[in-house]
């Protein structure tokens, strides 16, 4: 009995070992980056070029689709905790639905490429790249949002649950196979298109700068990450720490989000829709490596909106810790017994 409970507890321990370990490897690894970006730039670069380097936005897009990934294999799982023995075969049709996700999102893309390159032959360019930069702002606070996070998160993990389980209920009172088949190929299909439509419309103003190629590269890159997740999950059964890798990920992302701001507000400012304020004071002191890494520019309207963007993101997530601590305590939370065991793993950690 005791060698048991110790072989049980020790995927654990290697979990809680591992993560740390996972985690400073990542730091070490985006140290390093930045400081091949100086030498390789020379220490002087030019902050009016927007993304001076390929490295950053790389690590940008395989960032993003990491998390969006991470979350999709999150909500597929809470999906299928549920189903084995006799109801492992309703995986085949929620698989097939993630296929046909997959398979509209690369049409979505192509979609998106012809409206966007076709309003380029009658829009001048920089008022394309602030509009497909704008909007890609608009994603990346819509996937780093705290303070709707009962509804974007846990909300959307209990909808497909809810679906799952009435559609299980439906057939045990007899309704048609094939309705149950359609409605869990449909769960997989949503579970995975809702992240790939944000994927493609944030990846545009990147594709519009830099090229495809930059961005096929960061795609890989964060694929491969969400592959290796999927099948830890899914075929080695494998409980990784997911509070923690969604924390590593939106940190980071919080920074992309701080650069694409600064870089939006610069595009807009080239573009003429907004009014350039230079700090004169700030111009000689903010050196040329600050608007490579980190777009910080000496003027008001950039500064203005990168405080902004960091006290809705700040503010937003101590809003979200104190409603749910209040919620907590008045016994209201909903329980994670209700949606799937890796939710309730989730639920706490948190």
């Amino acid at each position: 009995m005791d060698r048991s409970g110790s072989a049980a507890r020790t995927p654990h321990r290697l979990t809680r070992v591992g993560a740390p370990i996972g985690i400073a490897v990542a730091a070490v690894l985006v140290l390093a980056l930045l400081v091949w970006q100086g030498l390789t730039s020379g220490g002087v670069p030019n902050p009016t070029t927007g993304h001076a380097t390929t490295a950053v936005a790389v690590l940008d897009i395989g960032v993003l689709v990491f998390r969006e990934g991470l979350e999709s294999i999150l909500v597929l799982s809470a999906i299928t905790a549920s189903m084995v023995a006799t109801q492992r075969a309703y995986r085949r049709p929620i698989a097939a639905g993630v296929g046909a996700g997959l398979v509209a999102t690369l049409l979505t893309w192509s979609i998106v490429i012809a409206i966007v390159d076709d309003l380029t032959t009658s829009l001048p360019a920089l008022d394309i790249q602030a509009a497909t930069g704008l909007l890609a702002v608009v994603v990346l606070l819509v996937v780093m949002n705290w303070f709707f996070h009962k509804v974007y998160w846990t909300g959307w993990i209990s909808l497909h649950t809810r679906k799952k389980r009435k559609l299980m209920d439906d057939a045990d009172s007899g309704s048609t196979r094939s309705s149950l088949l359609w409605g869990l190929g449909l769960l997989g299909f949503t579970s995975l298109y809702r992240e790939g439509f944000e994927v493609v419309l944030f990846l545009q103003s990147y594709r519009l700068q830099m090229g495809g190629t930059i961005v096929l590269e960061g795609v890989a890159i964060g694929a491969a990450a969400t592959l290796l997740v999927a099948l830890l999950t899914f075929v080695a059964h494998r409980r990784l720490p997911y509070k923690r890798m969604l924390v590593l990920t939106g940190t980071l992302l919080g920074l992309v989000l701080l650069v694409m701001v600064g870089e939006q507000v610069q595009e807009m400012q080239l573009a003429h829709w907004i009014s350039t304020t230079t700090i004169p004071w700030l111009k000689n002191r903010i050196p040329d490596w600050m608007g490579l890494w980190f777009s910080v520019f000496p003027t008001v309207e950039s500064l203005a909106a990168q405080l902004v963007a960091a006290a809705l993101v700040i503010g937003s997530y101590f809003v979200a810790r104190g409603r749910v601590r209040t919620q907590t305590r008045t016994g209201g939370a909903v329980r994670s017994s209700a949606i799937s065991p890796q939710s309730a793993t989730w639920d706490r950690e948190r």
